[in-house]
């Protein structure tokens, strides 16, 4: 009995940290405009929800995705309290991303919470939809969670602080 445990928990860690690998992959194309690599990590049938409502498909998400991030106007991009959870083949990433954006000299800071989830079929998990959110400041996570930063573009080594 201690052995199958032992498989699930093994089985469950690594689910989990596939899934963080996948949520890291999917900020650093953001951040680098990579859509080929964010291509390969979304599902066929994929759709975003933008904070106003709008629904985009696949095709237009990705057009917008080639240069959506650009690191002379979101100077500061981070991750921060990323919780994970799977319910059988699903899985709801979530997290919440605090940016810094410059326009005509002035910076602007705020923050935004997303769910991106998780189809898993054919052996790999692939992403179906992301919903994003802003955060009102009295809900905004602190900096103990942060997870990943990049300061215009580049992705910065711990300790961030």
């Amino acid at each position: 009995m201690n052995f199958q445990i032992a498989q699930r928990n093994f089985r469950q860690t690594e689910t989990m940290n596939e899934l963080r690998a996948l949520n890291a992959r999917f900020i650093h194309n953001f951040v680098t405009n990579d859509v080929a690599s964010h291509d390969a990590i979304l599902h066929p049938d994929f759709i975003n929800i933008w904070p106003t409502g709008q629904r985009w498909d696949r095709e237009t998400y990705l057009k917008y995705w080639a240069s959506a991030f650009d690191p002379a106007v979101i100077v500061y991009w981070d991750v921060r309290d990323e919780l994970i959870t799977v319910i059988g083949n699903v899985a709801l990433v979530r997290a919440t991303n605090k940016h810094t954006r410059r326009r005509d000299g002035k910076e602007i800071t705020g923050m935004t919470t997303y769910t991106d989830t998780y189809l898993f079929e054919n052996g790999a998990w692939k992403c179906i939809q992301a919903q994003i959110t802003p955060v009102d400041p009295l809900h905004q996570p602190a900096d103990d969670t942060i997870v990943s930063v990049y300061v215009e573009g580049k992705l910065q080594e711990r300790p961030w602080r």
